[in-house]
């Protein structure tokens, strides 16, 4: 599996492993019980339930760095964790505002600047990596949690983020917040949602399972006409060519 956005390709994409559990089932390549996926941080598995449901079971995901404070422009002091689940996160439950749906502009003005904010001051994931994705976590009345999510490319998800929850779950493990076994719900800003449990990672961290629902929303066929000159993507070309001898341009 190769996961992508607007801006790069991710390590993990928890909601995408789900679709494409239910995208193969809807082509008749999969059939409900476990599947492995291969991504480019590890094998996750991925069991098929229904036509519309798929449970993940993540790569090991941990905390790295605990209550971290930094100074945002405009906002202020803001205190979270930095966590990885496949991709890296800074969760906060420093809000700029309430976790609503009207307040989506406001909410990813805030999280890209926390993202701005960690790296002018130097914070990051292991071995330099770019703290990507920024949660910002409230209360919710029909779940656990509800969050915004912030993706690489400065749109948000509008799925709960597998490997944010998988980060914050992380957290909560070590802090002593959730045990083993127990179910967590966490919800999105427009009101979707996972339910997640854990079990104790090999190394130094947890394995959490989430489960969600996806729909095939159509079906597209690409043509790749042989004389067409960008068929197969677009390269620089070589020294030389891409002049027009004639006119000497």
């Amino acid at each position: 599996m190769i996961y992508f956005n607007t801006l790069e390709n991710l390590g993990m994409c928890g909601h995408a492993s789900i679709g494409t559990a239910i995208t193969l089932a809807h082509l008749g390549r999969i059939g409900p019980g476990v599947h492995r996926l291969e991504t480019p941080v590890g094998v996750v598995t991925v069991e098929l339930h229904s036509d519309h449901e798929a449970s993940v079971i993540n790569v090991e995901s941990y905390g790295l760095h605990k209550d971290v404070t930094i100074e945002v422009a405009g906002i202020g002091s803001v205190m979270g964790d930095i966590a990885w689940g496949g991709n890296w996160f800074f969760n906060t439950r420093d809000l700029p505002c309430a976790l609503e749906f009207a307040n989506v502009a406001r909410l990813n003005d805030a999280a890209l600047r926390i993202r701005a904010a960690l790296e002018a001051q130097g914070w990051t994931g292991a071995d330099g990596a770019w703290i990507d994705h920024i949660v910002l976590l409230g209360p919710s009345d029909t779940a656990d949690s509800r969050n915004f999510v912030l993706c690489p490319g400065g749109s948000y998800d509008r799925s709960p983020c597998g490997t944010g929850t998988s980060a914050l779950l992380a957290c909560m493990a070590a802090d002593g917040q959730l045990a083993a076994g127990d179910e967590w719900v966490q919800q999105s800003i427009i009101g979707s949602s996972y339910r997640l449990h854990y079990v104790a990672g090999k190394e130094k961290g947890i394995n959490p399972t989430f489960r969600g629902r996806a729909w095939v929303a159509a079906e597209t066929d690409l043509l790749f006409p042989p004389n067409a000159p960008y068929a197969t993507g677009i390269r620089a070309p070589l020294a030389g060519q891409g002049r027009n001898l004639n006119s000497g341009v």
